[in-house]
């Protein structure tokens, strides 16, 4: 990170007072922002870009808050959280990540309802239009804030996650896990902490749940055979490719994640939740040791992955080129990979020891 003044960056992205003025600085940051470093370092490099993706979302909703007060809708009615989800709700955006975002706001009174309600769907939709038009496109899955799903009040919230987890179908508890990953990027945190503390509370009322979300976190598997062969793309534009978002990163979060559900950890960024779980004993040094190295691995390959620009914003299919697969990385891959597989192995196991005792448990009650 020599070199890259990234607090004079920020600085210019508070200062601008247009969309397209934001849109050049995006267009500025990905032609300026240094490449990733040694592995070591690439936690470091993570946190500047994210903090700077924070700082275009947080002045989005400043000029999108300063829009509507022109156009004589009013400032916010109550306080309210904009937050992110996926990647960016686990600090771990790339240079070009798409939009995975919500809103929560406080509970409005009754008759201010319907008022409340139509200021932030108006809000939302001038938010996702102009991150659009920054360069961030939309989810393809929808969790957006303009979806109502996604937009809503604190109480209404925290009903929608307790049917979850009464009705763990797959989309349901799919919807629990990107929950897990949320993150307040301006407004109104202590909304986020309610949520956060709720979403924990429903995990210790229903334990079972954890079998629930295991399903979901083993879904994707690393793309190791059972040779210690690299499973790469057969056909298409991608042949001999390698998935790295699907194949490598996606079952490296999904395992850490879990884990920390089971221990009670609030904090979304996959390094923190190692650190975290190494804390608490949930895992040991060693453990701890190989999995950080895993992860680091996961997040500089996904730097590594060719993007492109379409219709006006940034964005990657996740795939190292066939050309990109050097003997050397091959072969880190393949450690890399192994971890993986060996994180799978521990959560499954410690999800169905905790599902075991906890029928013990019940057994002993009666």
């Amino acid at each position: 990170m020599d070199g890259y003044n990234g607090s004079r960056m920020e600085d210019r992205i508070n200062r601008t007072a247009t969309i397209p003025d934001l849109r050049s600085l995006r267009e500025e940051l990905l032609a300026t922002f240094p490449a990733p470093p040694a592995l070591l370092f690439i936690g470091e490099w993570y946190d500047q870009l994210n903090r700077l993706h924070d700082q275009f979302v947080r002045r989005t909703l400043i000029l999108s808050e300063r829009k509507l007060r022109e156009e004589g809708r009013g400032s916010p009615p109550v306080p309210y959280a904009f937050v992110l989800v996926g990647s960016g709700g686990r600090s771990e955006q790339t240079q070009w990540s798409d939009q995975d975002n919500g809103l929560v706001y406080a509970d409005p009174d009754e008759e201010e309802r319907e008022k409340v309600d139509s200021y932030f769907s108006l809000l939302a939709e001038e938010a996702f239009r102009s991150l659009q038009g920054i360069g961030y496109p939309p989810c393809e899955g929808n969790v957006i804030c303009t979806n109502p799903q996604w937009r809503k009040p604190l109480r209404e919230w925290i009903h929608m996650l307790e049917g979850w987890f009464e009705d763990p179908q797959w989309e349901h508890v799919r919807y629990l896990l990107i929950s897990a990953d949320m993150r307040c990027v301006y407004g109104d945190d202590s909304l986020v902490k309610a949520l956060k503390d709720a979403f924990h509370h429903e995990v210790r009322k229903r334990p079972a749940s954890m079998g629930d979300m295991l399903r979901n976190t083993l879904h994707h598997k690393p793309s190791l055979g059972p040779f210690g062969n690299l499973i790469t793309e057969r056909y298409g534009p991608d042949a001999g490719g390698l998935d790295i978002k699907y194949g490598a990163y996606i079952p490296l979060i999904n395992g850490i994640r879990q884990l920390a559900i089971e221990a009670d950890i609030h904090v979304s960024s996959s390094l923190l939740r190692l650190e975290a779980l190494l804390e608490l004993a949930f895992i040991d040094k060693e453990l701890y040791g190989r999995w950080k190295e895993a992860m680091q691995f996961a997040l500089w390959l996904r730097t590594q992955t060719p993007y492109q620009s379409e219709n006006g914003v940034f964005s990657t299919r996740g795939m190292l080129q066939a050309e990109q697969l050097s003997r050397e990385l091959k072969q880190r891959l393949r450690r890399a990979l192994r971890d993986g597989q060996e994180l799978q192995l521990v959560v499954r196991k410690r999800t169905e020891r905790l599902l075991t005792d906890g029928r013990n448990d019940r057994r002993d009650t009666r």
